[in-house]
């Protein structure tokens, strides 16, 4: 019994040691984890207090099916990462056509790039990190935002 107890102590001790250490800011971690809920990345050369990537995020984060939406707005098309919830997994065909009517309804001269899948939106909130903390340039990352692209087109 004492044996018991001794080992429960030292479990109850050493459990909160190995915990992870994560620092602030870092969505890519967590990403495909929790909600990340990144803000839009603008690409473009003169950005806009009011771009299309903001309104799109904000339309787009008004289906109830999705709980997290990335959004990059590079020089000619916007890339839409999005994650679905598990309840509505099985429809994800049917949320993707709900998805690009409404914005080819609401942004008629956009050209939009919309993918579900988790790798696509773990590179899209890597990026946004790497533009964030200045760790690229904007030629690079309009680089990396192509990458992305052809990356979304070979998995399709």
């Amino acid at each position: 019994m004492k044996k018991w107890l001794h080992g429960l102590l030292m479990i109850t001790l050493f459990l909160p040691g190995c915990a992870v250490n994560e620092e602030e800011g870092s969505d890519s971690r967590s990403a495909l984890i929790k909600v990340t809920d990144p803000p839009p990345v603008e690409l473009v050369e003169n950005p806009e207090t009011d771009s299309i990537g903001h309104a799109v995020k904000k339309e787009i984060a008004k289906l109830p099916e999705l709980y997290d939406v990335a959004v990059i707005e590079g020089k000619k098309e916007i890339l839409v990462s999005y994650k679905v919830k598990h309840s509505h997994r099985f429809k994800m065909k049917d949320i993707e056509k709900k998805m690009n009517k409404k914005l080819e309804k609401k942004f008629p001269n956009e050209n939009f790039i919309v993918s579900s899948d988790y790798k696509i939106f773990l590179e899209t909130v890597r990026l946004k990190e790497q533009i964030e903390k200045k760790h690229i340039s904007n030629k690079k990352a309009e680089k990396r935002f192509q990458e992305i692209i052809k990356l979304k087109e070979e998995l399709t």
